[in-house]
C-alpha cells in the first residue's frame, strides 16, 4: 500500500480510504489510487483486514452429497443468504466419511471463519463436532439433526413418510418397501419410523425384508430393487427415502422391464425440478431447501451477535405434491403437511 502511494502521490490513509471506500475521495485522486493499483498489482490482504476488524466475514460449510439436486439447492440458498449479510461462503464437501469431514472443518476453521454450517455426518459427534467445540467455532446444523446443544434446523421427516405411506395403503397396497438412506443419520432414522407407523396405524405388519438400504446412491438404490422384485412376494409399491436413490430405482424397474404406476407405484422423499415433466410423474415429499438454507444462515448469524443466547432447534415444514407415480390418474394440488415450523 505504500507503494500505491508513493506512486500515486498521495498518503497511505487516502489510498486506504479509497480501497475502502470509507471517506469521499476526488475523482481526481480516485484515479491516480486505481491507476497506481493497476502498476503496481496490488491486491489488498481482505483477511487480515477482515481479522483486524475481529472477523473474516467469511462463514464454512461442510456438507455432503453435492451432486445430489438436494443439497445443491440448499448451497445455492445458503450462499445467497449469507452474500446478502456480506458474507463469503467457502465450502468444503464432506462425502459422508468422519475423518474426512474433520479434516474438511479443521481447514475451514483454520481459514479464520467466523461460524460454520454442518451438516453432520454419522461419525460427526466422535471427531467434527469435538473439534469445533473445542476451537469455539460458532456452529449450526442443518439437515440433520444430533443431540447436542447447538443450533440447528431441518425439516420434518416422519410426518411426511407417514404420509406418503398412507397414501399407498388407501390406493389399496399390502406389500409396501421402502428404499432407505445411510443408517444411523436422523434423517433416515425419522423416514424408517414415519413409514413403520403408517404401517402400523394402516393394520399391516412391518416386514423386514421389504426394508432396503440404498445408502443415499443411486446404484446402490438400483442393487436394493432389483433384490426386492426378486422376493417371492415382490412389494407392490416401494417408498423411496431421498432423490437420488429414486433414480437408482427407476433404472431397476425398467431392467425388469416393468413400468410405473402400472406395475409397482413409486412415491419418494424430496422433489426434482423436472419431476413432472417426465413419465411417471412423480409424487413426492418437497422440502423448502431456500427455507433451509436462508434459516441455517440466520440461526449462525444470530448466534455471532448473541453467542450466550440458548440453542435453537427448528423444524420446517414440507409438502406433500401429489402426481401420478403412485397410481393416481390425476394429480390433486399439492398439500401443506405443517401449518408451522416447530421451535425449541
Amino acid at each position: 500500500m505504500a507503494d500505491v502511494a508513493r506512486l500515486a502521490g498521495v498518503s497511505v490513509t487516502t489510498v486506504s480510504h479509497v480501497i475502502n471506500g470509507t471517506r469521499p475521495a476526488s475523482q481526481r485522486t480516485r484515479d491516480s489510487v486505481l491507476a497506481a493499483i493497476e502498476r503496481t498489482g496490488y491486491r489488498p490482504n481482505t483477511i487480515a483486514r477482515a481479522l483486524a476488524r475481529g472477523g473474516t466475514q467469511s462463514l464454512g460449510l461442510a456438507i455432503s452429497g453435492l451432486s445430489n439436486p438436494y443439497f445443491t439447492d440448499v448451497v445455492a440458498a445458503i450462499e445467497a443468504a449469507a452474500g446478502r449479510a456480506g458474507h463469503t461462503l467457502l465450502l468444503g464437501d464432506t462425502r459422508e466419511d468422519p475423518e474426512h469431514e474433520l479434516r474438511i472443518v479443521r481447514a475451514l476453521a483454520e481459514r479464520q471463519v467466523d461460524g460454520m454450517l454442518l451438516a453432520p455426518t454419522v461419525g460427526a459427534l466422535e471427531h467434527a463436532l469435538p473439534y469445533l467445540e473445542s476451537q469455539g467455532v460458532p456452529t449450526v446444523l442443518l439437515d440433520r439433526f444430533v443431540d447436542v446443544p447447538l443450533d440447528q434446523v431441518g425439516c420434518d421427516n416422519e410426518q411426511p413418510t407417514a404420509r406418503l405411506v398412507e397414501h399407498l395403503i388407501d390406493k389399496g397396497h399390502t406389500r409396501i418397501a421402502m428404499a432407505i438412506g445411510i443408517p444411523g443419520l436422523s434423517t433416515t432414522d425419522e423416514r424408517v419410523r414415519g413409514y413403520r407407523g403408517a404401517l402400523e396405524r394402516g393394520g399391516l405388519a412391518f416386514d423386514p425384508g421389504l426394508v432396503a438400504e440404498g445408502h443415499s446412491q443411486r446404484d446402490a438404490a438400483r442393487d436394493a430393487m432389483h433384490t426386492l422384485l426378486e422376493l417371492p412376494d415382490p412389494p407392490t409399491a416401494v417408498v423411496s427415502g431421498n432423490n437420488f436413490m429414486t433414480i437408482g430405482l427407476l433404472r431397476a424397474i425398467a431392467e425388469r422391464g416393468l413400468t410405473v404406476p402400472d406395475d409397482l407405484a413409486l412415491v419418494a422423499f424430496d422433489d426434482f425440478e423436472w419431476a413432472d415433466l417426465f413419465a411417471p410423474r412423480l409424487t413426492v415429499i418437497r422440502q423448502p431447501t431456500t427455507e433451509l438454507g436462508s434459516r441455517a444462515v440466520e440461526l449462525l448469524l444470530s448466534r455471532l451477535a448473541d453467542p450466550d443466547r440458548p440453542p435453537r432447534t427448528e423444524r420446517l415444514e414440507a409438502m406433500f405434491v401429489h402426481r401420478n407415480s403412485c397410481g393416481c390418474t390425476g394429480p390433486s394440488p399439492a398439500l401443506q403437511l405443517r401449518a408451522q415450523p416447530s421451535k425449541a
